[in-house]
């Protein structure tokens, strides 16, 4: 993602099928850079698979999904939301070889009316030195918390915690990610 915090999120109008392929990624990836606890509400843009789309639909075409004016994913995939938690994400990102063009991968069959949001696969978060792994802590009402082990800053979900360690937290920077356990 090369926008700060899309005003758009993309939603399945129709099925898309698990491993579809989309991409690449245009541009600098920076993916969850601009990520956030809270998921702000905007404009929805609609992707198909299949069927006739009306405005702002993505369909199927010869194994691609494409727009309603024949535009390949590289003109939307960029308006995909980082997910915040494994239970949100319906894509991950990606790539042939470390270093290489960076594709987003359906991890399962993606339902219509589903939001597609995307992280980094394990290996493409270890190539990018992305934590793979954040451990919850619980408050004192039992909710689970993420808790930056540098700055003692807290989050609800672990990718903003992943995000925040790799891009923000001016003190991890220069050193590996630390586990609850350390």
């Amino acid at each position: 993602q090369t926008s700060r915090a899309p005003a758009i999120s993309v939603s399945a109008e129709s099925c898309i099928p698990a491993g579809l392929r989309l991409g690449p990624v245009p541009g600098t990836f920076k993916l969850g850079k601009y990520l956030s606890d809270r998921k702000e509400p905007g404009p929805k843009k609609k992707v198909f698979s299949y069927a006739v789309p009306p405005v702002f639909q993505v369909r199927m075409v010869r194994g691609e999904l494409v727009d309603e004016a024949g535009s390949s994913a590289l003109e939307w995939i960029g308006l995909i939301r980082a997910a915040r938690n494994s239970q949100e994400q319906t894509l991950e990102a990606v790539a042939d070889l470390p270093g290489g063009q960076i594709f987003y991968r359906a991890l399962r069959d993606v339902q219509p009316g589903e939001e597609l949001t995307v992280w980094y696969s394990n290996p493409l978060a270890q190539w990018f030195d992305i934590p793979v792994t954040a451990t919850p802590t619980h408050d004192e009402k039992g909710e689970e918390r993420y808790i930056c082990w540098y700055c003692w800053r807290t989050f609800k979900y672990p990718n903003s915690l992943k995000a925040h360690i790799h891009f923000h937290c001016a003190l991890s920077h220069g050193r590996p990610f630390l586990h609850h356990d350390h």
